[in-house]
């Protein structure tokens, strides 16, 4: 689709968590390309809003991408001139800068070190003072998001080795980031040194994969083998797989995406060494302890609902049941008028089973509230069609604090338990009998690794990798926020490894 027409919003309409993007990479495969399309296709998940394959050919690097859903973007005609033995994809929802065709993944840029391509999972949180610095020294910029930076930092490395000028750029930048990278003869995975974005390792025959999810690796056919480690970097070409771990990007305590397992994986995928639903229906079970209330039965809100319910049903042994039904073919273009154009909305993805809730008292499960307003509707229509109580039930604590490592909600005023001061009042916006949060305490002890290795900032407000004051989604775009004053410092010292104490 040309940039010029494209119809995909910069900013979001809705008001739930915005998905990451998703990466999938392959080497030493003659159908390089296919795998990557399913691989891409298993995680769509993880961004809508478009998606592209590059390949490398014999050393030449060639490049597809499109706003739009994978299926929609790729076909056999377009895939079978994707030749090679060595391909990455990547799906992007814009966290930083709009979702413009010039912004989707990968990006491909041939310079003076020869031809480079870049997918990133994650958010940068030095990018508009790494941005403005390369700026002043020449650097030109074709886009608008924090991943291009990691180019320029490359092409800037006075190294003209492939490892040296990755870890130049590595050491210059700060925040989350899983990477795929690949030149004209190596395919790269990076994960940042607090794993904040889950990517992991698989093998199909003699061909190596990565993926932000193993559940691609279940669509492909290949095995998958481990995650790579926070700070690890994997360098793949024909002679096998060598992992490196520079001691610049270690540290003794991680940043695991704990929303990760409350909403944004695929609950068959394995992340952060735990499946996913099974963690989900510990968190429902955890949830029925804290907050026990009697009900007819228990309602999931489909779909990433479905676990927790199961596991609060499981814990409070109230039956589980089937009152809330999805369409899951409604997508982002669909035509609303503009009065009670959000209404609709959720009328349109979401149905009730009016006969199984008319006159009962039901528990409700769902995996989030962030800004409020789509659970404020639903509950709404519950109550239209008779349902006696509605008593709601949230498999994570209340959303106090912005997200500034992939999430797109980077305002505490959007959020809706910022907003109040206490549940009492968030329940009384929502209409609902009563409303009950996990606690922090009892999410955390849902999981398999130490507290310390987790990130909590959106719930508790400890940020692990401290931001820019001026850091949001689009601030790459603004303009006149001037540019950093001669006497800042290197690059090295503006923007090093910090924030880890």
């Amino acid at each position: 689709m040309p940039e010029s027409i494209c119809k995909y919003e910069s900013r979001p309409t809705n008001h739930e968590p915005r998905e990451y993007c998703g990466l999938f990479g392959i080497s030493g495969h003659r159908q390089a390309s296919w795998l990557t399309y399913l691989g891409l296709f298993a995680q769509q998940h993880r961004g809508q809003e478009a998606c592209g394959i590059a390949v490398n050919n014999k050393g030449v690097l060639s490049l597809h991408k499109e706003m739009g859903l994978v299926n929609d973007v790729f076909n056999e005609k377009i895939l079978s001139t994707l030749k090679g033995d060595m391909a990455l994809g990547h799906v992007r929802y814009s966290t930083t800068g709009s979702s413009i065709l010039k912004n989707s993944q990968p990006l491909l840029i041939d310079y003076a070190k020869g031809s480079i391509c870049v997918a990133h999972n994650g958010n940068l949180v030095n990018s508009l003072e790494a941005r403005q610095h390369l700026e002043r020294s020449g650097s030109i910029f074709q886009t608008t998001t924090d991943s291009e930076i990691i180019i320029h930092l490359m092409a800037k490395a006075r190294s003209k080795d492939l490892k040296e000028s990755l870890l130049y750029a590595l050491k210059r930048i700060r925040g989350a980031y899983s990477l795929l990278m690949m030149d004209n003869s190596c395919l790269i995975g990076v994960r940042d040194p607090w794993g904040f974005r889950p990517l992991c390792l698989g093998k199909l025959g003699d061909a190596w994969c990565l993926a932000s999810e193993t559940c691609a690796f279940d669509l492909v056919g290949a095995k998958f083998i481990r995650d790579i480690d926070p700070g690890e970097i994997v360098f793949i070409n024909n002679e096998g797989l060598k992992s490196l771990r520079p001691k610049e990007l270690q540290t003794k305590r991680y940043a695991h995406c704990t929303f990760e397992h409350v909403y944004f994986a695929r609950p068959d995928s394995r992340v952060f060494g735990e499946t996913v639903h099974l963690v989900r229906q510990k968190l429902g079970e955890r949830l029925a302890k804290e907050h026990p209330v009697k009900a007819d039965f228990v309602v999931p809100v489909p779909d990433s609902g479905f676990s927790a319910a199961m596991g609060y049903s499981k814990g409070s042994g109230i039956p589980l049941e089937m009152g809330i039904i999805r369409n899951h073919y409604v997508g982002r273009t669909f035509i609303q008028p503009a009065q009670d154009s959000r209404e609709l909305g959720i009328k349109v993805k979401f149905n009730l089973l009016k006969d199984v809730l008319r006159g009962k008292k039901v528990i409700i499960v769902d995996d989030s509230i962030v800004r409020g307003n789509t659970s404020r509707i639903r509950v709404r229509n519950l109550r239209r069609v008779g349902v006696k109580e509605v008593h709601l039930r949230i498999s994570c604590p209340p959303h106090r604090y912005p997200c500034f490592y992939g999430i797109d909600f980077h305002k505490a005023s959007e959020l809706i338990a910022n907003r109040y001061e206490s549940i009492e009042k968030i329940r009384q916006f929502l209409g609902v009998d009563s409303l009950g949060y996990l606690s922090l305490e009892g999410m955390l002890s849902c999981l398999k690794h130490p507290v310390s290795h987790y990130c909590t900032a959106c719930w508790s407000g400890r940020y692990q990798v401290k931001p820019e004051k001026k850091h949001g989604k689009f601030s790459l775009e603004a303009r006149g926020l001037g540019y950093l004053r001669p006497n800042h410092g290197p690059l090295a010292n503006c923007c090093g490894q910090g924030g880890r104490k």
